[in-house]
């Protein structure tokens, strides 16, 4: 049988625990609530309106250029989808082999509001230079995190 002193002990440790428990099922409530806001996708358009991207060059596979935060807040690592589609000179007749290709290169980095940030990409190998057909390069934003300020 219990004395006295451990069941005041006991109940002590019963009280802590449900105080340690419902904290716990707060923050991971709380912590579910904000990653839902983080995670609130957009059209392409509204991305668009937020950031884009301008004065694009490619040279021998390299692609640079310059991102613009377009919105009141500062954003965070853009994500650029760069696609290499290969344009056959014969699309009747297009050869066996598909040498097109989709990246994904991230900025790293903050860009305050109004802000722009240059940026180039060069591919780990060369692209293929060959006489049947060419290249055409494309970029456009893929994602982005938009730095919202709590209330």
């Amino acid at each position: 049988m219990m004395n006295a002193r451990w069941e005041r002990r006991l109940a002590q440790f019963n009280r802590a625990w449900v105080v340690v428990s419902v904290l716990a099922a707060f923050l991971a409530v709380d912590g579910v609530r904000r990653a839902a806001v983080a995670a609130t996708l957009a059209s392409p358009d509204q991305a668009a309106q937020v950031v884009s991207v301008r004065a694009v060059t490619v040279k021998d596979g390299a692609v640079s250029g310059q991102i613009v935060n377009n919105s009141s807040r500062t954003i965070r690592d853009v994500q650029l989808q760069i696609r290499y589609t290969w344009l056959w000179k014969n699309e009747m007749r297009p050869g066996e082999d598909s040498v097109s290709d989709t990246v994904y290169y991230t900025v790293e980095g903050d860009m305050p509001p109004g802000g722009n940030k240059p940026f180039t990409y060069k591919p780990s190998s060369p692209l293929p230079s060959r006489p049947d057909g060419r290249y055409e390069v494309t970029v456009s934003v893929a994602g982005f995190a938009e730095l919202i300020p709590q209330k």
